[in-house]
């Protein structure tokens, strides 16, 4: 029986996972955290302590593991799968990772930014099954895409294919990337926060928003029990969320986009709003074929995003 191991680095925890080739879902899992203050290295030799643990306890040897998949917060290089320098992990200026896994557990190891490794998850077992154009968009603590198109995944030129938050959508607005009324300006945890605190600070009327803890959760939570502001804001998200995607239903025409994190959790406060500015702004021929749809895979699409690395490169291999 063959196998795929998988790694989830991110800047609070981290996990190795491990996965049978003939059915896919996590056989086995270590979860720790990440703490970075003791640095890259330290991090590494647990991600490889780990995989060698589970690899004895569940009774196999080191190559009967087709390929080792990463996961983790850019910037990167795909193609090297050198690190560098993650805002979540700030010491991992340059980290050869891909090289450091492999020579250490002799498996093929590549790494691919959250994203993208998102994108596959749903892509080859989630929400985006059957699909040969499909869009995965995070809107979680960012914005970011993974792209796949013509049947595969596409990451540019220099692998930074998919930073749809850095758009502009509007001239002024919450700022991302250090760009005012960009698309993850509006269209994050950060951007719902910091809109809901613009409009908080000239209303007059009541609002259950606690004034001291404005947050995107907090928001959906005053709209959800009929607040007026917490609506307007959502629906001012929503807005701008269709204008962004009818800019990429134009380009890339998929058949499908898939959108996790706040999304799922809260996409009963966006979709009427989303939908009239697609109808709006997108062509009718790309909009009519483009189904939106909440991510499948939950809590589980970290564990499902390094698997599906590992399992896109064994098969590109071939």
């Amino acid at each position: 029986m063959k196998y795929y191991l998988g790694m989830d680095i991110g800047g609070t925890k981290c996990a190795v996972i491990l996965s049978e080739k003939s059915a896919v879902s996590v056989k086995d899992k270590i979860k720790f955290y990440t703490r970075v203050e003791r640095g890259y290295e330290a991090v590494i030799a647990e991600l490889v302590s780990s995989a060698e643990e589970i690899i004895s306890r569940n009774g196999i040897e080191s190559s009967d593991v087709l390929a080792c998949g990463v996961s983790c917060g850019g910037p990167l290089n795909t193609d090297t799968g050198v690190i560098m320098r993650p805002p979540n992990l700030p010491d991992w200026d340059n980290v050869p990772l891909a090289d450091m896994i492999s020579e250490a557990l002799g498996i093929p190891c590549k790494v691919r930014n959250d994203a993208d490794a998102c994108a596959l998850a749903e892509w080859q077992f989630g929400a985006g099954r059957g699909t040969k154009n499909m869009i995965f968009l995070t809107f979680g603590t960012g914005m970011g895409a993974g792209l796949i198109l013509d049947g595969k995944l596409y990451s540019g030129t220099s692998g930074t294919a998919g930073e749809v938050g850095h758009i502009r959508l509007d001239a002024d607005g919450p700022a991302a990337y250090g760009k005012a009324g960009s698309f993850e300006g509006f269209c994050s945890g950060a951007g719902i926060a910091a809109m809901g605190k613009k409009m908080l600070s000239i209303y007059n009327g009541t609002t259950t928003i606690p004034r001291d803890n404005v947050t995107a959760k907090t928001i959906a939570d005053a709209a959800i029990n009929g607040d007026k502001l917490a609506n307007a804001i959502y629906r001012r998200c929503g807005e701008k969320l269709g204008l962004g995607l009818s800019i990429l239903i134009d380009i890339l025409n998929p058949e499908r986009i898939v959108i996790g994190s706040i999304f799922q959790r809260s996409g009963h406060l966006l979709i009427e709003s989303m939908n009239d500015a697609i109808k709006k702004e997108a062509l009718e021929i790309s909009a009519q074929c483009c189904k939106i749809v909440p991510a499948m895979l939950g809590d589980e699409i970290g564990d499902f995003a390094a698997i599906g690395v590992a399992k896109d490169f064994a098969e590109g291999k071939k």
